[in-house]
């Protein structure tokens, strides 16, 4: 497996497929690089697609203390493995990861951000001010289930007895397994769902082309914090991918990435 050593020594593991211009995918919450490996098979059709597994999961280690700061320097790290510059793909929080390292000036030259969960209205209620302690508390007492269920419901939405089914899938150890980086995310988040508008100087200085993406078939809250973010961006648009949800059809979503990132 190839590995880069990211600035504090962490070391990050990716997977690289195809041939063309590399575009980097920052995958989402609760995910290793398996997550995003259907994605970057459709992307090496026609790009080269760079697949890694952010810090503290799947085959990357990791190295207390957690800061937003580190995992840049960790995308940072795959870049220069890249050739040092490339597209990048958010995916969720990911996509809220991407925003932050290309306002930091990485060599990002095009930006494509799916699904981020930002809460900018009343069209869902807003996450509340202390979720950032209620994980780390429940981390703290290795109650790593309570932490998934907790993020699942308070924060993403989703309703408790949906959740309840969730915890006897058998996806949902893989779950618990990543749980400590749910605080991770949860930091990443901090200012963007609380139903008010985005904090406009985050990403004022992002200059790369942004396609921001939603799926036609998500809750409102999704579309709204879309266009927010689409309007913020001072290259940026959006668009949105009818009948689709949070869990995009990756061929369709693919279409649309390559369209952007070769035109």
């Amino acid at each position: 497996m190839p590995t880069v050593a990211s600035r504090d020594g962490t070391t990050i593991a990716f997977e690289a497929s195809g041939d063309g211009t590399p575009v980097i995918f920052v995958g989402p919450t609760l995910a290793d690089r398996s997550a995003g490996a259907p994605l970057a098979e459709q992307l090496a059709k026609h790009l080269t697609a760079f697949n890694y597994d952010r810090r503290g999961r799947g085959d990357s280690t990791d190295t207390p203390p957690y800061a937003i700061d580190r995992e840049v320097e960790d995308l940072a790290a795959i870049i220069d493995e890249a050739g040092g510059s490339a597209f990048v793909i958010g995916g969720s929080s990911g996509a809220v990861l991407a925003l932050d390292a290309a306002a930091h000036g990485l060599a990002i030259t095009k930006l494509a951000l799916y699904e981020p969960p930002l809460v900018v209205d009343d069209s869902r209620p807003p996450v509340p001010e202390d979720y950032l302690h209620q994980l780390t508390t429940l981390l703290a007492a290795d109650r790593r289930g309570d932490a998934v269920t907790y993020y699942m419901t308070v924060m993403m939405g989703v309703p408790a007895d949906q959740v309840a089914g969730m915890r006897q899938a058998p996806f949902w150890r893989g779950w618990e397994n990543l749980a400590h980086t749910l605080a991770y995310d949860a930091t990443i988040l901090e200012g963007t769902m609380t139903g008010k508008p985005l904090p406009a100087d985050r990403w004022a200085t992002i200059t790369a082309p942004t396609l921001v993406i939603d799926g036609g078939a998500s809750p409102p809250f999704m579309h709204t914090g879309a266009q927010a973010l689409a309007d913020l961006l001072p290259t940026g648009q959006r668009r949105t991918l009818q009948g689709q949800t949070h869990a995009v059809d990756v061929e369709i979503l693919a279409d649309t990435l390559t369209e952007f990132f070769t035109t």
